[in-house]
């Protein structure tokens, strides 16, 4: 006998499989703000040295929006400091996920008495607290704090996190926080890569930039190359969703020879131990050189990212004589959307170029053992580790100058700087420091100035012209909104600007009448800010005095006096 089954069933029987399908909760977290979704940075987006470990949703150019608890649980950790994530707070949650918000300019009401006592207890802007769980908590959709642009932030947002239970970062769209996005990635750039000095492309044994075709909806190609041996390829893509002009990254790159899959990289999770080697996993020359970000689609030696995922041979193509091929990169977003470019090879027997002559001053740094390079009163040292292979670099100093060949070679760790600086007078020493020169002006920039004896030292994970300076200046302090002797009752704000050209600022400590008072500190700005609805200021007259010290010990210091009622 046939019997009808409701359509209500028969669709939930329909997607429940769907449903088990993902693993991530797709109701359990909300919008942290209350306004249309739209993001200038996406999930594991190439950033500089760094994966984006989360989403930055849009606040429309303004400060001050709420933002709301994405589910329910506790203030796990508050962090506040200079650069970073500037104002962070972390909300664990009774599923085993934490959710992170950064560049906050201010938290709700309880939670900034709870850290501005933190504050005025260790006497420092800089804090970070791990509240128990009594202590501070949420409700789903309660206000924590407001949007802001602190720390290392370009501009107004709000950066959103999900961790998983190991504090590795998720996908926040994996939980059902989408934006709009029906527009294909767009491929700018493709590359081939010779992976042995008897791979070759085109008679070259070096990387070739490929004459790309666009074709219709999201198919591109490019020029037909000959090659022979062990060869890779790279791209440069970015997806565009339709709310927002901005270049977001991608969520998936899949590549294919002759159909059989290669490599895959999937941008869904990753850890905080690993996001250091982006360097490794993009063309760091090219990107040095150009400011354009080379996904290498194959996998070299000592790259630990677990999101890709070897198939085939790390992602190598090998290249025989009299063959012809196809290599297919597939690029998606987070929604689906997909462009794909197909490379047409042709395997042919070529003659190797002659091998470049090696200059002078070059010198190889083992990736097994220590290196050090020494010059007249200086050395530099590469320890086990310092470079993920075995790499030649140039190196030759001048005076106190070293050139330690330039900024195109990624490192997995610092190297060490030493000089001996007895050549200079005790009273100098104190206010020597080591710098890198940057920039066409070759603008010195602080690394570091650890002195033992007479040992200067410093560590740092760039190559480049490093050289011995000093820094003779102090820094420079300026009231902003305020004179000396002047009464400041109907202000909320006491502002200074502090600044120094040379090292660059250490630290600050401001007081009024010999009590510490909390000045929040920005140093995009240079500005130093003091709300006197902290309360702590309740005198009529006040002496506020503020000492500013850079980073090899010069201090300035700036008195006043003003008045409130």
């Amino acid at each position: 006998m046939l019997r009808c089954i409701p359509l209500l069933l028969v669709f939930s029987l329909i997607c429940s499989p769907l449903r088990a399908q993902t693993p991530y909760p797709q109701d359990y977290f909300q919008n942290p703000l209350d306004i249309t979704m739209v993001l200038s940075g996406s999930f594991a987006e190439l950033r500089s040295n760094h994966f984006h470990s989360g989403i930055d949703i849009k606040t429309q150019g303004k400060e001050g929006l709420k933002v709301y608890a994405a589910a329910q649980g506790y203030v796990s950790r508050i962090k506040i400091a200079h650069f970073g994530y500037g104002k962070a707070l972390y909300i664990t949650h009774p599923n085993g996920y934490t959710s992170v918000y950064a560049h906050l300019q201010k938290f709700s009401p309880k939670i900034e008495s709870y850290i501005k006592n933190l504050q005025y207890q260790k006497e420092s802007f800089e804090v970070e607290t791990f509240p128990k769980p009594s202590e501070l908590v949420l409700e789903k959709g309660e206000v924590i704090g407001y949007s802001g642009n602190t720390g290392g932030s370009g501009g107004p947002h709000l950066h959103f996190e999900i961790r998983d239970d190991q504090e590795r970062p998720l996908n926040p769209m994996l939980f059902g926080i989408e934006a709009k996005d029906t527009k294909r990635p767009r491929i700018s750039n493709v590359y081939a890569y010779p992976k042995t000095s008897k791979s070759l492309i085109n008679g070259k044994n070096e990387r070739q930039e490929l004459r790309l075709i666009p074709r219709a909806n999201g198919q591109y190609s490019t020029e037909r190359i000959s090659a022979i041996g062990e060869i890779g390829f790279g791209v440069v893509s970015y997806d565009q969703q339709d709310l927002a002009p901005n270049k977001n990254g991608l969520s998936t790159i899949k590549t294919f020879l002759n159909g059989t899959p290669k490599l895959e990289v999937d941008f869904k999770r990753f850890s905080f131990s690993e996001t250091r080697h982006l360097n490794r996993y993009i063309d760091y020359e090219v990107y040095r050189k150009k400011r354009r970000r080379i996904q290498k689609l194959f996998i070299e030696k000592n790259n630990p990212l677990s999101f890709i995922n070897n198939l085939d041979n790390n992602g190598y193509c090998i290249i025989e004589d009299s063959t012809s091929s196809v290599f297919r990169i597939e690029v998606k977003d987070f929604k689906g959307n997909t462009s794909v470019v197909s490379i047409p090879v042709e395997g042919q027997k070529q003659e190797p170029p002659a091998s470049p002559e090696q200059s002078e001053y070059t010198y190889l740094i083992s990736e097994k053992a220590t290196t050090t390079l020494s010059g007249p009163n200086s050395n530099i040292t590469f320890y086990s580790g310092t470079v993920y292979e075995d790499t030649s670099i140039n190196y030759r100093t001048q005076g106190d100058t070293l050139f330690v060949d330039e900024d195109r070679i990624p490192l997995r760790k610092n190297f060490l700087i030493s000089y001996d600086i007895e050549k200079f007078k005790p009273e100098d020493r104190d206010r020597l420091y080591i710098a890198r020169l940057n920039g066409y002006k070759k603008t010195p920039y602080f690394i570091g100035a650890s002195r033992k004896g007479n040992q200067l030292t410093a560590t740092t994970k760039v190559l480049g012209t490093l050289v011995l300076t000093s820094d003779d200046e102090p820094p420079v302090i300026t009231p902003v909104n305020f004179q000396s002797k002047k009464w400041l009752s109907k202000y909320r704000y006491l502002k200074l600007k502090i600044s120094d050209e040379q090292s660059g600022i250490s630290k600050y400590r401001a007081t009024v009448n010999g009590r510490w008072i909390l000045m929040e500190y920005d140093y995009k700005t240079g500005l130093l800010v003091h709300d006197f609805n902290d309360g702590v200021i309740t005198e009529t007259a006040n002496n506020l005095k503020v000492i500013v010290t850079d980073n090899v010990g010069n201090s300035s210091t700036f008195e006043a006096v003003f008045y409130r009622k």
